[in-house]
Order: C-alpha cells, then sequence, then structure tokens
C-alpha cells in the first residue's frame, strides 16, 4: 500500500501547508468517528448487549469502565508504534496503527451478546477496546506539528485550530448515523443489528483516511521537512522524561479544564438523561448534533481570538468559563427540557472554544527534539487524566450525590488548568 501512494505521489513538487491541513481534518475526523460510535455505542448499546444482568445505571457504569480502558492503552501504544517508526519507517507504523484501530472497530460489530456466550462477550469487548486504544496511540504522525511550525507570524492560533476541528466532524458524523438508525429502525432491530453498522463504517473511513495521509507522510518532501524540525520519535522515551517530564506534565494539566468538559458534554449527558430523564434519546442525539455544529464553530472562532490575546490567554479566559458553567450545571441539567438543551448547547459552545487551543499549549517548552515525542505523549496524559473516567466518575457521583458533584469534579479540572498555566506562564515561553 505505501509503495502505491508512492507511485501516485511521483513528482510531487513540495507539500503545502493546505495539503497538510487537509491530511490533519481527515485524519483526525477519522480517529473521532471510531472514538464516538464507541462512545455513543457504550451509552445507547453496550449496557444492554454487554451487562443485561445489571440495572441500566450499573450497566452503564461498567459500559464507561470498558470505554476507559482505550485511554489507559494509548499511551503504551505510542511508546510501541515510536518503535515501529524508527525500525520500519512512518508509513509502515501509521498503515498498522491504523488498521489495528480499524480492525478492532469493526471487530466490535461483530461480537455477540452477553445472553449469547456470557462473561466471554465482556471479555472480548474489553480486549477490543484496548486494541482501540492501542492502535489511536500509534497515529500520531506529526502533521499537526508541522503544520503549527508552518504557521505565519502571529497566525498560531488559527493553525494550531485545524487538527481540533476533526473532533466535531466526528461526533456530528457518528451521532448523525445513529440518529437515522435509531429512528428509522424497530427499538428491536437497532439493538440486534442496527447498532453494528456505525463500526463497519468506521472501518471503510479509516482506511479513506490512511491513504488520504500517506498521501503526504511518505513523500520525500515530507520527509525532509521532518528532518529539518526535527520531528522524529526520541531514542529513549525515559530520556525525555529526565529531561522534559514536567513540562509533558504541564501540557496535559494546561488542557484538563477542556479534555474534562470533552465528555461531560458528549457522552455524559446522554448517558445522564437516558437514565434519570423522559427526554427521548432522538431528541438528545439533535440537540447534540445542533451542539457539534456550535463546537465546530468555535473551534474556528479559538483560533481568531487567540491570534489577538494568545493562546495561553484564551485558555485561561476560557477555563473561568467552563467554572462558571460549572456552577449552573445542577441547575441546567437538573431542570426542565429547556434547561437541559442548554446545557447541552452552552457546553458544546464552550467546548470548541476551549478545545480549539488546548493541543500543544505548552509543547513549546520542549526542545526541538522532543517535540514530536514530547506532544503526542502530552495529548495521551491529558486525554487519560482529563477524559478517560470523565463519564464513569461524573454519572457514578451525580447518581448518588446529586449534580452537585458533577461541577465539583468539572471545577477541579478548571483549578488544575489555571494552575498549569500559571505555572508555564512563570516559565516565560510559548
Amino acid at each position: 500500500m505505501e509503495r502505491d501512494v508512492s507511485k501516485l505521489n511521483s513528482g510531487h513538487s513540495g507539500v503545502a501547508p493546505s495539503e497538510i491541513a487537509v491530511g490533519v481534518i481527515v485524519g483526525r475526523a477519522s480517529e473521532y468517528f471510531d472514538y464516538f460510535v464507541y462512545g455513543i455505542a457504550s451509552v445507547l448499546v453496550f449496557p444492554g448487549v454487554f451487562f443485561p444482568f445489571e440495572e441500566p445505571l450499573e450497566g452503564t457504569l461498567y459500559s464507561f469502565v470498558v470505554f476507559a480502558l482505550a485511554f489507559i492503552a494509548r499511551p503504551i501504544g505510542t511508546i510501541v508504534f515510536f518503535n515501529i517508526e524508527r525500525r520500519w519507517g512512518r508509513g509502515v507504523k501509521l498503515t498498522s496503527a491504523l488498521f489495528m484501530l480499524g480492525f478492532a472497530t469493526a471487530g466490535i460489530a461483530f461480537l455477540p451478546g452477553y445472553e449469547s456466550i456470557g462473561p466471554w462477550a465482556i471479555v472480548l469487548l474489553s480486549v477490543l477496546r484496548c486494541f482501540q486504544g492501542f492502535g489511536l496511540g500509534g497515529s500520531w504522525d506529526g502533521l499537526p506539528s508541522l503544520l503549527a511550525l508552518h504557521a505565519p507570524p502571529k497566525r498560531h492560533g488559527w493553525y494550531a485550530m485545524i487538527p481540533q476541528l476533526g473532533a466535531p466532524i466526528g461526533f456530528i458524523i457518528a451521532a448523525g448515523l445513529f440518529l437515522y438508525l435509531y429512528t428509522e429502525l424497530t427499538p428491536a432491530d437497532f439493538m440486534d443489528w442496527g447498532w453494528r453498522y456505525p463500526f463497519y463504517v468506521a472501518f471503510t473511513i479509516n482506511v479513506v483516511a490512511l491513504f488520504a495521509r500517506l498521501r503526504i507522510v511518505v513523500t520525500e518532501e515530507y520527509e525532509q521537512l521532518l528532518d529539518k524540525y526535527q520531528l522524529h520519535p526520541v531514542e529513549k522515551v525515559s530520556e525525555l522524561l529526565d529531561t522534559s517530564g514536567g513540562s509533558v506534565v504541564i501540557g496535559a494539566f494546561a488542557a484538563l479544564a477542556s479534555y474534562a468538559l470533552f465528555h461531560l458534554v458528549t457522552v455524559f449527558p446522554l448517558s445522564w438523561l437516558i437514565v434519570h430523564s423522559a427526554q427521548a434519546i432522538d431528541d438528545i442525539l439533535i440537540v447534540q448534533i445542533f451542539g457539534g455544529v456550535l463546537a465546530l464553530f468555535g473551534v474556528m472562532a479559538s483560533g481568531w481570538i487567540a491570534d489577538r490575546i494568545g493562546r495561553r490567554s484564551t485558555l485561561g479566559i476560557m477555563a473561568a468559563l467552563i467554572g462558571v458553567f460549572a456552577a449552573l450545571s445542577p441547575l441546567m441539567l437538573g431542570g426542565q427540557v429547556i434547561h437541559q438543551n442548554i446545557f447541552i448547547l452552552v457546553g458544546f459552545a464552550l467546548l470548541g472554544l476551549s478545545y480549539g487551543q488546548s493541543a500543544g499549549a505548552a509543547t513549546g517548552n520542549l526542545e526541538a527534539k522532543y517535540r514530536y515525542t514530547g506532544a503526542a505523549l502530552t495529548s495521551d496524559l491529558a486525554w487519560l487524566i482529563g477524559a478517560a473516567f470523565a463519564p464513569l466518575v461524573a454519572i457514578g457521583l451525580s447518581s448518588h450525590f446529586g449534580l452537585v458533584a458533577l461541577s465539583g469534579y468539572l471545577l477541579s479540572g478548571v483549578v488544575c488548568t489555571l494552575l498549569a498555566l500559571r505555572i508555564n506562564r512563570s516559565l516565560n515561553k510559548d
């Protein structure tokens, strides 16, 4: 496959920033489509298919435990695939990682439920979920870092937000597909086979995205740019952690409020309203799709704002606004349908504005030779700390202690972000 793509690129005369941007958006959108297909299914489907022996709340909690496994496996996959990249090249790494991700996602579509094979269904789901995270860890191709380094003066915020567009695009497509299947099929057909279709689609999208990224990644011009900016994995991750581990941790915590909010407006509201509200599932999905559109525009707006006031200031202001949103969350989510919808829409808007500048906000503290590996591990750590257990903790605490626990959880992320940004500012680096 890599040789075929190389032939297609014969005579390719340079890699333009616009090509890099397209490759980044396509790649990220495909990854987030996989991501949200699983996330939505973990609410609508998996409690009934894999945990039918539990009540809806407990089944959802178990489903979210399996959901978190991918984020635990992701940094391990990053390190393993970096070794593959050093030995066999970036194209081999990217191809094998995305095929692992695609096959794991498609494999979930073929899984029998608990009623067919008992606990083995949960074991197989957990294994495939780990493979998803492992493969996603290997999908780092350096395109976002390269795009950021190509940013013109005073345009760093705009270029930084481009990779983040993949999240709302992936969510809109995934939620739209589930909405169509849920409304067009009978409940029995949806739970029997309808939910499996998005997992088939995810594999196809992954293949298309793979070729779109390989078209850039395997070119000689791309390799020359990577050499120029020293965007290669380090020989030993321990060396990075020994010399710049603090910067990796600061970078992860600087985006914590955004990453925590990520699941608290996408996966959590769907689970909470299904368990504790009478609002129809299709109505919730429709509102969330509109929210995804707001997030899309919010991501773009974040680039414009950051280029005028700075990325750190943007993250700080958005973290403060997320704190206000967290304080008001019990009133909105615990109120009438209109208030619940406002929670979703406002949350998505804030997510776009904050998430648009969350990646690489502190990786400027890293030496050039550590930036490629450091950016990947910073992202992995941010997802693990901020997002992996967010829906599990949020619905667990809120169900037992009320929605005020949701406020406390989200506010803790806001505090961590503000502290990390303060420390990063003291380093006097961007």
